[in-house]
Order: C-alpha cells, then structure tokens, then sequence
C-alpha cells in the first residue's frame, strides 16, 4: 500500500505542475491577445521591389502591411488612393528598399516630376556648369560622385600666361544633363554637370565660366581624403626644371653625373705665389762723410774700443 501510495502522490504532483504550465502560458497568450486588440494595428504602404530615383510608383511596386497604430511613421499612406489620390502620378525622389515604408517625403508632389531641388538639405543650392569630354573626366563622373573643381584662366599683365588653380573641393554631383541618375550606369558624354554647393561658392561658380575654363576631377569621397595644401599652377611647371620638378634620368645610366659648373657655383682656384727672397742686411757703423770743396771721403770711426 505505501508504494502505491507514493506512486499516486508522485503522479498528481507532475499532473498539477502540468497544469499549472498549461495555465498560465494560456493566461499569456489571452493577455497579448488583448494588448494588440487594444493598441490595434493599420495597413501601412510598403515597398514591393526597390524603388530608386525618378521611378514612378504603381499598385504592383506597393504593398500593405500591418504596422501597430501607435508606431505608424509620419507621412505614411494606409491605401494606394491616399498615395496616388485621382490616379495622379507619384515619383519617387530618394530610393527605398524592399518592405521600406512609402513616406511623403520620400515622393514628388502629385502629379509633378522628381526635381533635384527636393535633394538640397537645407541651406545649399545647385549649380551647374559647364563640360566636355574632356572636363567631365570623359563621362565618367556620374550623380553622387564626389569632385574637385579647377579653373585654367589667363592672368592680367604685361607678362600675362595662363595658369590653374583649385576653385571647390570636394563637391557632389547632384546630376549630370538633364538626368540625376545614369540609366544604364555607363559613361556618357554630358555638357553639364549640376553641383550641390553653397551660396557663396555658386557665385564663384558662375564667375568663373566668364573668366576662365572649368575641369571636374573626380576623387574618392571623405575627408580624409582631402590633402588640404592646393598650389597654383603654371606653364613654367610643365616642364623639368631644376627648381620645379624632377629631371628624369636616362635608363642605361649607371653613375651620377658631374654637377654642372656655372659662374654662380664655380669654385674659386687659389694661386699661391713664391715669396721674395730675402737681402742680406749689411752690419751697422758709424761713418763720417768729410766734404773738401766738391770733393767728399768718408772715415769709419768707433770701433777701436770694442
């Protein structure tokens, strides 16, 4: 009977702990069912595939998921009609990946084309300039690319030569042409270049093309990059001179070569010359010159005593 008796007591403890297990998972679940009840959730647009600039937005890129009502972002859109109101056309002005909400600011206004001017962060403005194919780095820069600016004009004077100097460094490229974004990412030979710049450097920007030609040169983006020191250059800098730049050396030299001799850095050639021999010294006396009419004789007196 004892055993027995153990065995029972022991298997309604496992019951009752299964039980009350059971119980409050089921109490859980019941309380998180009534906390979405009660906070809600809205249909909010999503992005259906990626959405890059200047595409227009349609029922099959945009799909409606559920978000809780209370984390709903500012500018969202609950259905496609609120998007698009009347069928009117939406644009998309900065990309948005797969499942990313659809917000207004992301968006042209109705009906209206993607416009760089809703790319400008605030303060900044676009200007553009002028290209070739051999100012606009051959096609190759394209939108969102980071450039230097370089100005070749001609300088006043009597002696007047042209040199070029760094006007902007480290400008984005906003768009090329008429378009913000290459099409099929290949070089294409554009005219201009539109740059995101600040009042004061567009003023440079439009004075420049009056006075002068302008080159993009596109660098890698980031402040490290940025050497900080720009120089002036001038036609006496395209060529090898011995202040300003490297005079290369033949490839089948093996020595250094003599320095070259001029007036300025000839040395001097000191020449020694042979001292003049020395006279013999007659020894001192004393002598006393006696004068009959013109007719003189000279005695050596003293002496006698030494």
């Amino acid at each position: 009977m004892r055993r027995q008796t153990v065995i029972a007591l022991a298997v309604a403890v496992v019951l009752g702990l299964l039980a009350v297990y059971l119980a409050n998972a089921y109490i859980g679940k019941s309380d998180q069912r009534v906390a979405a009840a009660e906070m809600g959730t809205t249909k909010v647009a999503v992005a259906a595939v990626p959405l890059d600039y200047g595409i227009d937005v349609t029922p099959d890129k945009v799909k409606f998921v559920d978000y809780p009502t209370s984390s709903i972002p500012a500018g969202a859109f609950s259905d496609f009609n609120q998007l698009a109101p009347g069928g009117k056309r939406r644009v998309v002005l900065r990309p948005m990946a797969i499942n990313e909400p659809i917000l207004a600011t992301k968006l042209a206004g109705e009906g209206l084309a993607p416009s760089i001017s809703y790319l400008l962060p605030d303060g900044m403005r676009a200007a553009a300039v002028r290209l070739n194919d051999v100012s606009g780095v051959a096609g190759f820069v394209q939108p969102m690319d980071t450039v230097d600016v370089l100005i070749t004009r001609q300088m006043p004077g009597a002696n007047a030569s042209q040199v070029t100097d760094v006007l902007l460094q480290a400008v984005k490229v906003i768009a090329i042409d008429q378009n913000a974004q290459g099409a099929d990412g290949k070089p294409v030979l554009a005219r201009t270049a539109t740059l995101e710049v600040n009042p004061i450097d567009a003023q440079k920007l439009a004075l420049a093309q009056n006075v002068g030609s302008l080159s993009l040169v596109l660098r890698k983006p980031g402040e490290n990059q940025d050497l900080g020191r720009v120089s002036t250059v001038s036609l006496n800098d395209l060529r090898y001179t011995y202040y300003g730049g490297a005079r290369p050396m033949p490839a089948a030299a093996t020595e250094t070569a003599p320095p070259r001799v001029t007036v300025a850095n000839a040395p001097r050639r000191i020449v020694r010359r042979p001292a003049p021999a020395p006279v013999a010294r007659r020894p001192a006396t004393n002598n006393v010159e006696v004068v009959r009419g013109t007719t003189g004789s000279n005695y050596e007196v003293g002496g006698y005593g030494s």
